[in-house]
């Protein structure tokens, strides 16, 4: 266990419960650093459950304060996030409650979150629309795997796509040769596909979704959306209950 470090910690929750201490606990105005640090040590060695409180304190104000932030960042990009014309969805279009999730075809919980996801709209009775923002945070194959995603939309086989590529078992099945693989067994056109992986329109939408998501402060996949709440993580009964409760505004 590292004292000095929980002494700081423990030092920050007993100066803001000073005045509701015993009078008996309370530390003398002229103490110098090093009596205070030794009060402070005799004070956890007495009540260690100090530590945990006050753990438990921080990190309820870390996490209020991390959700202040995210409906800060979702309000001012609201309309990135849930109104382009160019995202690719499913789940009708004009359904009450939209969930946006973010994702890498190399991140091993956005592939055990795409059944749960592929359920929504059925579960929550096409109340539910789930749209694709592509965010590939390890760069190289994955940005390559994203752009064809799009580049199948222009075939109306984003999604077709999007499953193909989730479902890969795993990440070193992950190839320029699959891709054009699984491409060719959904009846992609592979020769336009590459194409269109080129063109600057393409490019710039995915260039605009890593953009959106930096905005967000999103540093992971997968990242799920909301309404005003924003879920990190394959957190199923999260986003479910977050679902019920926009359901019910």
């Amino acid at each position: 266990m590292m004292i000095r470090p929980l002494l700081a910690t423990a030092a920050v929750v007993l100066v803001a419960m000073t005045p509701a201490c015993a009078e008996g606990n309370k530390a003398p105005a002229n103490m110098n650093s090093a009596e205070l640090e030794t009060f402070i040590h005799e004070y956890i060695v007495t009540h260690p459950e100090v530590i945990e409180e006050a753990i438990i304190a921080l990190n309820a104000r870390d996490r209020a304060e991390a959700a202040k932030a995210a409906q800060e960042a979702i309000s001012q990009n609201k309309d990135k996030l849930y109104s382009l014309d160019t995202d690719y969805f499913i789940g009708p279009a004009d359904a009450p409650v939209t969930v946006v999730e973010f994702f890498d075809y190399r991140c091993g919980y956005c592939k055990r979150s795409l059944p749960f996801i592929q359920e929504l709209p059925e579960e929550f009775d096409n109340k539910v629309r789930v749209v694709f923002k592509e965010y590939p945070i390890f760069g190289g194959i994955s940005e390559t795997a994203a752009l064809a995603a799009l580049a199948a939309g222009k075939q109306d086989k984003y999604y077709d796509m999007h499953a193909a590529l989730m479902n890969l078992k795993s990440n070193d099945q992950l190839t320029e040769k699959k891709i054009d693989e699984l491409a060719e067994e959904i009846g992609v056109d592979v020769r336009k596909m590459r194409a269109d992986m080129q063109s600057v329109t393409l490019k710039k939408q995915l260039d605009d979704m890593q953009r959106l998501g930096h905005a967000l402060n999103l540093d992971g996949t997968p990242g799920f959306y909301i309404g005003d709440t924003a879920i990190g993580g394959a957190d199923e009964q999260g986003v479910k209950n977050a679902i019920r409760e926009a359901l019910k505004g």
